[in-house]
Protein backbone atom coordinates (compact mmCIF):
# COMPACT_ATOMS: atom_id res chain seq x y z
CA UNK A 1 0.00 0.00 0.00
CA UNK A 2 1.49 3.30 -1.01
CA UNK A 3 1.73 5.96 1.84
CA UNK A 4 0.70 9.27 1.88
CA UNK A 5 2.06 11.63 4.16
CA UNK A 6 -1.54 13.15 5.10
CA UNK A 7 -4.86 11.35 5.06
CA UNK A 8 -7.90 12.53 6.78
CA UNK A 9 -10.78 10.43 7.96
CA UNK A 10 -14.62 10.92 8.50
CA UNK A 11 -15.91 9.31 11.44
CA UNK A 12 -19.49 9.13 12.74
CA UNK A 13 -21.96 7.12 14.29
CA UNK A 14 -25.43 6.84 15.70
CA UNK A 15 -27.50 8.65 12.87
CA UNK A 16 -30.59 6.58 13.37
CA UNK A 17 -31.62 7.65 9.53
CA UNK A 18 -31.16 11.34 9.83
CA UNK A 19 -27.54 12.44 7.72
CA UNK A 20 -27.31 16.18 8.89
CA UNK A 21 -27.25 18.25 5.95
CA UNK A 22 -24.08 19.66 7.24
CA UNK A 23 -22.15 16.41 6.52
CA UNK A 24 -21.46 16.81 2.95
CA UNK A 25 -19.64 19.79 3.71
CA UNK A 26 -17.73 18.87 7.00
CA UNK A 27 -16.64 15.57 5.05
CA UNK A 28 -15.42 17.35 2.11
CA UNK A 29 -11.55 16.37 1.48
CA UNK A 30 -12.01 13.48 3.73
CA UNK A 31 -10.37 10.21 2.37
CA UNK A 32 -12.88 7.61 3.61
CA UNK A 33 -15.47 7.22 6.13
CA UNK A 34 -16.32 5.12 8.76
CA UNK A 35 -19.33 4.81 10.43
CA UNK A 36 -19.80 3.06 14.07
CA UNK A 37 -23.97 1.45 13.36
CA UNK A 38 -26.98 2.36 13.87
CA UNK A 39 -26.89 3.63 10.45
CA UNK A 40 -31.03 3.49 9.91
CA UNK A 41 -32.11 3.39 6.05
CA UNK A 42 -29.61 2.25 3.86
CA UNK A 43 -29.89 5.34 2.05
CA UNK A 44 -27.67 6.89 4.57
CA UNK A 45 -24.59 5.17 3.64
CA UNK A 46 -25.73 5.82 0.26
CA UNK A 47 -25.65 9.56 0.97
CA UNK A 48 -22.21 9.23 2.48
CA UNK A 49 -20.49 7.38 -0.27
CA UNK A 50 -21.26 10.27 -2.63
CA UNK A 51 -18.54 11.85 -0.20
CA UNK A 52 -15.86 9.23 -0.19
CA UNK A 53 -15.72 5.21 0.37
CA UNK A 54 -17.27 4.06 3.60
CA UNK A 55 -16.96 1.43 5.73
CA UNK A 56 -20.52 1.04 8.11
CA UNK A 57 -21.56 -1.64 10.66
CA UNK A 58 -24.30 -2.53 12.22
CA UNK A 59 -25.44 -1.08 15.07
CA UNK A 60 -28.00 -2.71 17.68
CA UNK A 61 -31.07 -1.04 15.83
CA UNK A 62 -29.68 -2.29 12.28
CA UNK A 63 -31.58 -5.22 11.70
CA UNK A 64 -32.33 -5.01 8.36
CA UNK A 65 -29.44 -3.33 6.92
CA UNK A 66 -26.61 -6.20 4.99
CA UNK A 67 -24.09 -4.86 7.48
CA UNK A 68 -21.68 -6.82 9.40
CA UNK A 69 -20.98 -6.19 12.90
CA UNK A 70 -17.60 -5.66 12.69
CA UNK A 71 -15.47 -4.50 9.71
CA UNK A 72 -11.86 -4.16 9.59
CA UNK A 73 -10.16 -1.75 7.26
CA UNK A 74 -6.66 -0.62 6.38
CA UNK A 75 -6.32 2.52 5.17
CA UNK A 76 -2.77 4.39 4.77
CA UNK A 77 -0.63 1.51 6.34
CA UNK A 78 -3.00 1.62 9.86
CA UNK A 79 -5.86 -0.75 10.92
CA UNK A 80 -9.39 0.54 11.87
CA UNK A 81 -11.62 -1.87 13.58
CA UNK A 82 -15.40 -0.59 13.73
CA UNK A 83 -17.34 -2.58 16.17
CA UNK A 84 -20.80 -0.69 17.15
CA UNK A 85 -20.62 -1.42 21.06
CA UNK A 86 -17.11 -1.71 22.28
CA UNK A 87 -15.67 -1.45 25.96
CA UNK A 88 -12.79 0.47 25.69
CA UNK A 89 -11.79 -1.08 29.20
CA UNK A 90 -11.68 -4.27 27.11
CA UNK A 91 -14.17 -6.47 28.62
CA UNK A 92 -14.12 -9.84 27.93
CA UNK A 93 -16.45 -11.13 24.55
CA UNK A 94 -16.27 -11.70 20.59
CA UNK A 95 -15.13 -8.05 20.28
CA UNK A 96 -12.22 -8.10 22.78
CA UNK A 97 -11.07 -11.43 20.96
CA UNK A 98 -10.84 -9.78 17.46
CA UNK A 99 -9.04 -6.91 18.75
CA UNK A 100 -6.86 -9.12 19.94
CA UNK A 101 -6.54 -11.19 16.98
CA UNK A 102 -6.58 -8.27 14.68
CA UNK A 103 -4.30 -5.69 16.49
CA UNK A 104 -5.74 -2.90 15.01
CA UNK A 105 -4.27 0.68 15.40
CA UNK A 106 -7.64 2.86 15.42
CA UNK A 107 -10.76 1.13 17.18
CA UNK A 108 -14.08 2.74 16.21
CA UNK A 109 -17.04 2.56 18.15
CA UNK A 110 -20.70 4.16 18.89
CA UNK A 111 -23.60 3.30 20.95
CA UNK A 112 -22.98 5.64 24.25
CA UNK A 113 -24.08 8.97 22.03
CA UNK A 114 -20.93 10.40 23.73
CA UNK A 115 -17.45 11.39 22.32
CA UNK A 116 -15.00 9.21 23.44
CA UNK A 117 -11.14 9.38 22.82
CA UNK A 118 -8.21 7.31 24.64
CA UNK A 119 -5.67 5.37 24.13
CA UNK A 120 -5.64 1.92 25.79
CA UNK A 121 -2.79 -0.64 25.16
CA UNK A 122 -1.12 0.67 22.44
CA UNK A 123 -4.61 1.68 20.27
CA UNK A 124 -6.72 4.29 20.06
CA UNK A 125 -10.14 3.54 21.47
CA UNK A 126 -12.42 6.29 19.30
CA UNK A 127 -16.31 7.54 19.54
CA UNK A 128 -17.25 10.22 17.52
CA UNK A 129 -20.73 10.31 19.42
CA UNK A 130 -23.81 10.96 18.17
CA UNK A 131 -24.98 12.31 14.63
CA UNK A 132 -28.95 11.78 14.78
CA UNK A 133 -31.94 14.23 14.78
CA UNK A 134 -31.12 16.90 16.92
CA UNK A 135 -32.97 16.11 20.19
CA UNK A 136 -33.69 18.54 23.07
CA UNK A 137 -30.37 17.97 25.85
CA UNK A 138 -28.70 15.89 23.17
CA UNK A 139 -25.31 16.68 22.26
CA UNK A 140 -24.27 15.85 18.59
CA UNK A 141 -21.13 15.32 16.83
CA UNK A 142 -18.81 14.05 14.07
CA UNK A 143 -15.41 13.94 13.75
CA UNK A 144 -12.00 13.73 11.87
CA UNK A 145 -9.11 11.72 11.99
CA UNK A 146 -6.28 13.41 10.64
CA UNK A 147 -3.08 11.55 10.35
CA UNK A 148 0.38 13.62 9.50
CA UNK A 149 3.85 13.01 9.68
CA UNK A 150 2.91 9.41 12.00
CA UNK A 151 1.12 10.72 14.29
CA UNK A 152 -3.07 11.46 14.80
CA UNK A 153 -4.82 13.99 15.66
CA UNK A 154 -8.64 13.83 16.18
CA UNK A 155 -10.63 16.30 15.95
CA UNK A 156 -14.80 16.18 17.25
CA UNK A 157 -17.04 18.84 15.41
CA UNK A 158 -20.43 20.15 17.28
CA UNK A 159 -23.65 19.64 14.71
Amino acid sequence: MLKVKSIRIGVISDTHNFLDPRIPQLFDGVSHILHAGDVGEASITVQLEQIAPVTAVKGNTDSMLPLKETEVVELDGRKYLVHHIVDPRGSAGPVSERIAQEKPDVVVFGHTHKPFCQMSGGRLYFNPGYAGKPQYGVERSVAILHWEAGSIRPKFIDL
